[in-house]
């Protein structure tokens, strides 16, 4: 059976956020809808002037944050001593765990077009070791046929999986659906399924998703999308298990009780915020 009831999201068209311009997909307002995921930030822009400013230095704790370009440059750094570049096609998976301080700095090309996603840790791990790693273009599985491409981030699809998450067991497949055609992708019984139409509309279950929003599915063994006839259709789909966990967010920082965000924000103040040391 098809999980074709959905629920559209979108909350914020042309939201600037540190002098980027993005589209604010997912937020405070959907944190329990969309459990375990807690922020989808989406950026589209061929004018540099969008982006260029970028994230400059600032703190997370008790999240992961997930940064996927599908195209563009973006360069980062972080206070364990990593620095490196995002390319098109590539992802970072970050875990903040106890706290961390990064910046991600886009760099000025033709286009600037990808997301990123916060999702968040079970309470046990929130103060776990911040770590990353990158994702590179061949670590991204292809699945194709004569409907769709299909690049699996993370989780498995028809046998061949992308890479294994530390945390939560989340699914991130970036698909590009053929004009007219359509895909089922099977689901998990219990997980929070949502798509997003990053680059054109897409359809399921009758209804048109249109570009730049999530559609959260209900309950059912798999999710069927289906592109115009006239063109393509480019979807991220993603799948988690929810924690069903107290959630307490203040700015930078998820906790599960307000007296844990009031503790991050003394320690940033005092200079105790980082417990772990940088790499040597």
């Amino acid at each position: 059976m098809d999980r074709n009831q959905f629920n559209p999201f979108q909350l914020q068209m042309g939201y600037v956020f540190a002098g980027v311009r993005l589209v604010r997909v997912l937020g405070h307002e959907t944190v329990r809808d969309f459990d375990p995921f807690l922020m989808l930030d989406s950026f589209d822009s061929r004018n540099p002037d969008d982006y260029t400013a970028g994230f400059p230095f600032h703190p997370h704790r008790g999240i992961e944050t997930i940064t996927y370009l599908i195209e563009g440059e973006m360069e980062h750094q972080d206070s364990l001593g990593n620095r490196g570049t995002i390319h098109g096609g590539e992802s970072q998976w970050m875990t903040a765990g106890s706290g961390i301080m990064h910046q991600e700095m886009p760099m000025s090309g033709p286009r600037m077009l990808g997301l990123q996603i916060w999702l968040n840790l079970p309470q046990e791990d929130k103060m776990t070791a911040p770590r990353y790693f990158d994702i590179k273009g061949e670590m991204i599985k292809k699945v194709e046929d004569e409907n769709a491409l299909v690049r699996i981030v993370s989780g498995e699809y028809q046998g061949h999986r992308g890479v294994s998450t530390n945390h939560i067991q989340a699914s991130i497949y970036d698909i590009t659906l053929k004009r007219g055609k359509k895909i089922s992708i099977p689901t998990k019984e219990g997980e929070t399924v949502f798509i997003f139409s990053i680059e054109g509309e897409a359809a399921a279950g009758g209804m048109n998703i249109p570009a730049k929003t999530a559609a959260l599915f209900g309950e059912g063994e798999s999710v069927s999308i289906e592109a115009p006839e006239d063109r393509e259709a480019r979807i991220i789909f993603l799948s988690g298990r929810p924690l069903r966990e107290p959630v307490a967010w203040g700015g930078p920082v998820v906790m599960n009780t307000g007296e844990e965000i009031r503790e991050a924000f003394l320690e940033m103040r005092n200079d105790s915020f980082i417990k772990h040391a940088p790499v040597a």
